[in-house]
């Protein structure tokens, strides 16, 4: 019996938790710690059974990837690039010191650019990218459809989200389709992206929230075209000529956001509009769209694209209905007609 103890006080029995009951030691030796975030590093380190973990050498601490690929695919959202680049790299500074997560909230027309923004978002920043157990996303239509079942779906966020944080206070959560959501969906996650700051049961600080919405889309394209007309320069417009008609339009219309106590509590850090595209950024979006494909982009190919994947708003005529969201599968056909022909 005391060889069986000093075995299980031994560094072995993290090893060997399936086989002797050792909870004692392990809460003694998270406790020993100090530091509640450490206490959680090392708890995903052991559960991991992929292999990832929950350190630096799993989750980056800079943008320098991030950055690149925006350069290289991200068109007509100057704003995106500027602000988000740079709420992330302050956000990830080890001597932040923030009492909150960072939480943005992506709003634009489809095919401008929000999911595939979150998503580099998280390749950028986690060595397994989407499919990192630190990366949680949730679509709109998909998890949380029913507006009978929001208690459900409160219950639901906020247990996963709870959870996901004790295993590792660098969670990334992506939540698209807001607008899809019923309202009041978020309402338990407040108190948890507030200034919470280090919390009993985990460090929410270090988290990063992102949501996604089309809602304000159609007001994003009026203004931005009002503007145009008053001569400023797309390229000049900045967050303060947007932010503030984001917030109300995301608090007054139809989804997840609505009159939800998050915007109450002023914790959602950044609303970050994206532009509606016009037709030379889609035209970027299809040159960029070849270069993956490792094709030539003739101009009488590009054209072909253009023709059958873009239409314009009536309003201003100005603006790309579904921006670059079709540009994918449309060039897809057109290199394989190429290589085919």
């Amino acid at each position: 019996m005391a060889n069986k103890n000093i075995f299980c006080y031994s560094i072995l029995c993290l090893i060997h938790l399936a086989a002797v009951s050792c909870v004692e030691p392990i809460t003694i030796g998270l406790v020993s710690l100090g530091a509640a975030g450490i206490g959680y590093l090392m708890k995903s380190d052991i559960l991991s059974g992929s292999g990832e973990r929950c350190n630096e050498d799993n989750i980056y601490s800079h943008t320098s990837h991030l950055e690149a690929n925006l350069d290289r695919n991200l068109f007509g959202q100057h704003m995106v690039r500027q602000y988000v680049v740079a709420a992330l790299n302050a956000h990830l500074q080890p001597n932040n010191p923030s009492r909150k997560p960072l939480v943005m909230s992506f709003h634009g027309t489809p095919g401008t650019g929000k999911s595939f923004v979150a998503d580099n978002i998280a390749q950028s920043l986690y060595k397994h990218g989407l499919k990192s157990q630190y990366v949680h996303k949730y679509m709109g239509r998909a998890d949380f459809s029913h507006p009978a079942r929001i208690n459900e779906y409160k219950e639901r966020i906020k247990r996963e989200v709870r959870e996901s944080i004790q295993k590792c206070p660098r969670s990334l959560f992506i939540f698209d389709e807001v607008d899809k959501m019923p309202a009041g969906v978020f309402d338990t996650l407040t108190s948890l992206i507030d200034y919470a700051g280090y919390a009993k049961d985990a460090d929410y600080t270090k988290a990063i929230f992102i949501f996604l919405s089309n809602t304000a889309g159609v007001r994003i394209s009026d203004h931005l075209a009002a503007l145009m007309k008053q001569g400023k320069q797309r390229e000049a417009t900045r967050l303060s000529d947007f932010e503030e008609m984001l917030k109300m339009s995301a608090y007054h219309s139809e989804g997840g956001l609505k009159m939800t106590n998050m915007i109450d509590a002023h914790v959602i850090d950044h609303y970050i509009p994206f532009l509606a595209l016009e037709k030379a950024h889609v035209v970027q979006c299809v040159k960029a769209e070849f270069a993956r494909w490792h094709a030539v982009a003739e101009p009488d190919k590009i054209a072909e694209v253009i023709n059958s994947a873009v239409s314009y708003e009536p309003v201003h005529s100005l603006f790309a209905t579904s921006g670059c969201k079709t540009i994918e599968k449309k060039v897809a056909i057109v290199v394989h007609g190429q290589r085919g022909s």
